[in-house]
């Protein structure tokens, strides 16, 4: 009796037409299990639900564990892997010459709240396109594991010691300064963080996604706050998180009274449901009362605290072309003797 052939179904593709196998990059050398292995993950996801070409994406990084995260994911898109803390300045140079890509800048608790720290303020209060992450994992897991300068009061090494620093809260410093979307989740939250990273695609402007990523080498013991054990029992979710692509049928998935919908720049609309208390994320200075409260409790508080759609961006504040500047010709990019001639005369 003669048999019919199956045939293999065709992979499932996107909306551009791209299979999740090509957001995907190399295979991980970072320790098995680490949370940045999580992250890459998600980005992976969020970046394939959202039909984002990857060559349309940078991926500049800094040093450290999570600045090797890049090449962990989408091999088609552009990487740099700057020097140590200046991550934040390659990204603004690559995002004002060509305002078409989209920028995912990967940092770590140490190269941006240590070193880094001058670069992180001078980006937060420009409102630059770019969706900045930090793995943070309290520790510098490259140099066998001192405490960064994220690790809470009180926090224990391995080796014992004990921290007796009070820590930077990346969070409440970068809404002050200026960020216009600030979020932190736990890389053990897939669903978390994969809306929120969905979000921050859509977003335009700066998004600081600060991203608990407990080191399983150095800092995942008893005493640690940032182990997946203390997380998980600390963790105090602030709402329940949803989004909705512009692409898709917007519909209608819970009460009025329990959701807030914030409606981005393209139409897609993020989803705070089920909220906690009358929070409001689009103000800010209750964002940072409730970053406090939590944090005087002993909470690691999660979700998106402060958003706002509505400020203008870098690029628009200094009326960038739509351009690549790489494409402009001559007459346009070097202006010619009249005007130097101009210029010399007013600084006479």
């Amino acid at each position: 009796m003669a048999t019919t052939p199956t045939s293999t179904p065709a992979p499932k593709t996107n909306r551009i037409g791209l299979t999740v196998l090509d957001y995907r990059g190399g295979k991980t050398t970072l320790c098995a299990g680490c949370g940045h292995n999580a992250i890459s993950e998600r980005i992976i996801d969020a970046m394939y639900e959202m039909g984002v070409p990857p060559e349309r994406v940078i991926k500049p990084s800094g040093i450290g564990c999570s600045s090797k995260s890049p090449a962990y994911f989408m091999s088609r898109s552009h990487s740099f892997n700057a020097v140590h803390g200046r991550m934040p300045s390659v990204a603004t140079g690559a995002v004002l010459a060509n305002r078409r890509l989209i920028a995912l800048g990967l940092s770590g608790d140490g190269d941006s709240a240590s070193i880094g720290i001058g670069q992180f303020v001078h980006l937060m209060r420009r409102n630059l396109p770019i969706i900045y992450i930090i793995e943070d994992n309290g520790v510098y897991g490259l140099t066998k594991g001192q405490f960064s300068a994220t690790a809470d009061l009180g926090s224990k090494l391995k080796t014992g010691v004990i921290n007796d620093l009070p820590p930077i809260d990346t969070c409440a410093l970068a809404i002050t300064l200026g960020a216009t979307f600030v979020g932190r989740s736990f890389s053990g939250d897939k669903k978390q963080l994969h809306a929120m990273l969905k979000a921050a695609i859509a977003h335009q402007g700066t998004v600081m996604l600060d991203v608990v990523s407990p080191c399983v080498t150095f800092n995942d013991h008893e005493g640690s706050t940032k182990s997946y054990k203390y997380m998980k029992d600390h963790e105090e979710p602030l709402q329940d998180i949803s989004f909705v692509p512009s692409f898709e049928e917007i519909d209608v998935e819970y009460d009025p009274g329990t959701t807030v919908e914030v409606t981005m720049h393209d139409g897609s609309r993020l989803r705070l449901s089920k909220v906690e208390e009358d929070y409001d994320p689009t103000h800010r200075i209750n964002a940072i009362h409730r970053l406090h409260e939590a944090h005087d409790k002993g909470e690691v508080l999660t979700g998106v605290f402060y958003v706002n759609p509505q400020a203008p961006t870098f690029i628009d504040m200094l009326n960038m072309t739509d351009e690549p500047l790489a494409t402009l010709p001559e007459s346009a990019v070097r202006p010619g003797r009249e005007v130097l001639e101009q210029v010399m005369e007013e600084l006479r």
